[in-house]
């Protein structure tokens, strides 16, 4: 932040306790009058010793259930005139001309219900507090600034910092919606996981969208920038039980589907039910979420990039296990050798491994090189393995893992012995032939000798030459290393008096 930090008040430093709360006879609220006015032409003289004609929007808000400040409330939060019906233009990063910013701070100093931070990157920002307390920051002493707020009759103090100084190291998730996050809305679209997109463009200030593989693009392209995101399931159909399920107090958020497919929401406490209930009469669908950001559940959050790709906004979200599964994945990489726990060997094969936190998988052909029956195997649960990642999937959080990919493949030297006899051991008898186990130990390379090369003339099975547990003679033919396939002969290992 910049370095010369003012508090400006209309209060008289002198009319403070020993604990610094002011105990003079101003009223906190703005007079509408002169010394409104005064505040306005202290912070007109700031900007104009930094040398800035603009101001950037940062963080805007409109007022939620609790009040900022104590004057009533103005229709439109006090920006009517200022930006259109909507609040298109009132939004993280909006750049407006100073005598713009003059305006919403006037706004703010009557608490008519919105509040910003307005800056310039490191030179310049204005805060407004509570009770008329104003903090200007700027790159520069602005001495002429400071007397002449003095002259207007306010009182500028020098400060170490401003209390309202975004803190950039804030607790929370900052995912981007960048194209990964985009992939992933699309994915969870075509699995029916998600439904609703949740615009929030200002604190306090929610629009909704329905997601559809035909809608999703359009959305998109239409979204605040700097929004933050948060994705969520579909309404429940059963609009009555959802009203049913309200609780006996406290307020509740209600998102709604009307008959004509327009979603909207709203905050109510139990005095309102009766009122909701007729505005949602006739809706398609609705849910209800708590306001408590700890208690909501949605899929998964990000906040809008700039066109830049840069995350700029300082939104923060409460993390959903995808955020957090997100933030995770994104520290590993394709080839990354990776330490993890076996949790689940499954029926169908696939054994799950704890790296972290999250849970990798192996699939069958990636356990190992040589030839099992089952899993448990080569691994068993509790194990702790290392393994190699061989993708690492955004979209449907998968992250596949190989632990033969750090044992040492036995094939490639069986190459150099194509045409060489053997003598192996019979392990598996199948209607086309025999697999003869060629390698020493119980996981040996295995090859297969067909039916015609197991004796001549016609054979009905492998059974009438061979038995499991037999040792045979046979040739390596071929060895096939992208097939993996070895092709053995019992026919060409034998002397042609032998045959």
């Amino acid at each position: 932040m910049p370095p010369f930090v003012y508090r400006i008040t209309k209060y008289d430093p002198a009319d403070r306790d020993e604990h610094g709360s002011y105990i003079g006879a101003e009223d906190s609220t703005s007079d509408h009058g002169p010394v409104e006015a005064a505040y306005l032409q202290a912070i007109a003289a700031f900007a104009e010793d930094t040398g800035i004609d603009h101001l950037v929007i940062r963080e805007p808000g409109i007022s939620g259930l609790a009040r900022f400040g104590l004057e009533p409330a103005a229709d439109g939060h006090g920006l009517a005139g200022l930006f259109p019906p909507d609040l298109n233009g009132f939004h993280d990063g909006a750049e407006v001309p100073v005598s713009l910013g003059l305006e919403l701070v006037r706004v703010m100093l009557r608490d008519n219900g919105a509040w910003c931070r307005l800056e310039v990157e490191d030179r310049f920002s204005v805060q407004v507090g509570w009770d008329q307390y104003v903090y200007v920051s700027s790159d520069r002493p602005c001495e002429h600034a400071v007397a002449g707020t003095r002259v207007l009759g306010l009182f500028p103090e020098r400060l170490e910092t401003s209390p309202y100084d975004a803190d950039s190291d804030e607790p929370g998730v900052q995912r981007p919606a960048d194209e990964d996050f985009w992939a992933r809305v699309r994915w969870s679209v075509a699995m029916r996981h998600a439904a609703i997109l949740e615009e929030e463009h200002l604190h306090n200030a929610s629009r909704w969208h329905r997601l559809t593989d035909g809608t999703l693009e359009a959305i998109r392209t239409r979204l605040t920038p700097r929004a933050r995101l948060t994705v969520w399931p579909d309404l429940a159909t059963d609009v009555d039980a959802v009203l049913a399920s309200l609780p006996g107090e406290g307020p509740v958020e209600i998102v709604w589907e009307d008959e004509n497919g327009k979603l909207a929401g709203t905050i109510a406490d139990e005095s309102e039910y009766e009122e909701l209930a007729t505005r949602v009469a006739g809706a398609r669908a609705a849910m209800a979420l708590p306001v408590a950001l700890g208690e909501r559940h949605p899929l998964f959050t990000a906040v809008l990039p700039d066109s830049d790709g840069v995350l700029r906004a300082r939104w923060r979200t409460e993390p959903t296990p995808s955020d957090r599964n997100w933030a995770f994945l994104k520290t590993l990489r394709r080839g990354q050798i990776i330490t993890g726990t076996v949790t689940v060997i499954a029926d169908f094969g696939v054994t799950f491994v704890d790296i972290g936190g999250f849970t990798a998988m192996i699939n069958i052909p990636e356990l190992s090189w040589r030839r099992f029956d089952h899993p448990s195997e080569i691994v068993s649960v509790g194990q702790e393995i290392s393994a190699e990642i061989l993708d690492v999937d955004l979209v449907r959080e998968r992250v596949p893992l190989s632990l033969k990919a750090l044992q040492r493949d036995p094939m490639p030297p069986f190459v150099q012995q194509a045409g060489r006899t053997v003598i192996g051991v019979v392990t598996e008898l199948v209607p086309f032939g025999a697999f003869v186990r060629i390698e020493d130990g119980e996981g040996g390379l295995e090859g297969l000798v067909h039916l015609s090369e197991l004796a001549e003339g016609h054979v009905n099975g492998p059974e009438d030459v061979v038995q499991v547990g037999d040792l045979l003679a046979v040739k390596i033919v071929d060895v096939d290393l992208p097939r993996r396939r070895i092709t053995l002969s019992h026919l060409q290992a034998l002397s042609p008096g032998e045959r």
